[in-house]
């Protein structure tokens, strides 16, 4: 589907127009029926177990809190300090006890329905190898190397490693959160938090270095942009031909950078419609055959309840459909060049 330019003009009726063909164009590549015909089959029986688990885990934790506070009650009414005192080891280690094995539910839960979800994925005409790791995560070295953010990122964690290929694209993508020490404040402070994707070119003769900020996220930005300026980028954005782009978006390239053979306008059409349909920052860079896009998202994906029932549809089917948002960008690129 090719929007024209002008449907970023938008009044209420026309936004509504663009979210339904959006989203209509989006559910051929999530096959949304068949996805629910194997959540009934596949999904749902794994939940159904999982749910057991959990029952048995708050079952546990409400008669824990039940008898830690009638001991410390009946000690404290009594008057009996000494043995208050001497419950309070026992207690705090079988607290963390509790902790752990919620931790422990929690990283058990998201793998197994992961790779349910990614079987089914598999499937598909365009996905193939896709993978999952909960521990790993895109290297810092590699999240340096995008030329996005400028950061020695002393705080760098990451989980939920997923790699494949989309089309002829192999990639990788990780959630993270990046956080440097402020000099100001001598803090840690919010560099990213999100989704961020590495991708390869298929076409071995691509070459150039060209990234891209949202525009208002611009003072935020300030070392990154001085240090790709520093490293030979100017700022292109007389290049781009899409408004609703131009608009939104930083664009810098260095001199030997073809910007339209990369970032293509078909591109430019599809990024801009996705950040307005889900309001999230998108950076992206691209060097020579690599791309690497980092997408905001502070909820954790696909984290499971404690107290409330995990067996929902619109759960599992929340984390598809944002799996699925991140690798059209992907598939995107993939069929625009």
């Amino acid at each position: 589907m090719k929007l024209s330019v002008s449907h970023y003009n938008f009044d209420p009726t026309a936004k509504v127009q663009l979210i339904i063909s959006y989203f209509a164009s989006l559910m051929e590549l999530i096959n949304l029926d068949a996805f629910r015909r194997y959540y009934n089959t596949h999904i749902f029986p794994e939940l159904q177990r999982t749910e057991r688990l959990r029952k048995r885990l708050l079952t546990l934790i409400f008669l824990s809190a039940l008898i830690i506070f009638l001991i410390l009650t009946i000690s404290a009414y009594l008057g009996v300090v000494l043995i208050s005192l001497f419950l309070i080891m026992p207690i705090t280690f079988y607290i963390f006890y509790l902790g752990y094995q919620i931790q422990k539910f929690r990283q058990t839960f998201k793998p197994r329905i992961v790779g349910l979800i990614l079987d089914f994925m598999n499937e598909q005409l365009n996905f193939t190898n896709l993978s999952y790791d909960p521990r790993q995560m895109i290297p810092k070295l590699l999240f340096q190397q995008s030329n996005i953010f400028t950061t020695p990122a002393q705080y760098y964690v990451g989980e939920d490693f997923i790699k494949g290929m989309v089309g002829e694209m192999p990639f990788a993508l990780s959630e993270l959160v990046v956080r440097d020490m402020s000099s100001m404040t001598n803090k840690l402070q919010d560099v990213f938090e999100g989704v961020f994707l590495h991708a390869i070119f298929a076409e071995e003769d691509t070459q150039g270095t060209i990234v891209v900020w949202p525009r208002k996220r611009k003072h935020f930005l300030t070392k990154s942009i001085k240090e790709f300026n520093f490293q030979g980028g100017v700022n292109v954005d007389h290049e781009i031909n899409d408004p609703f782009f131009r608009e939104h978006f930083l664009v810098y390239a260095t001199e030997d950078t073809h910007v339209q053979g990369i970032l293509s306008e078909p591109m430019q059409d599809a990024l801009g419609r996705y950040v307005e349909i889900t309001g999230k920052d998108i950076y992206l860079s691209f060097i020579d055959r690599n791309i690497f896009t980092a997408i905001s998202e502070e909820r954790d994906l696909l984290e499971p309840s404690i107290f409330t029932s995990n067996i929902h549809f619109d759960l599992i089917r929340e984390f598809y459909f944002d799996i699925m948002l991140v690798l059209k960008i992907v598939e995107d690129f993939d069929q625009t060049h």
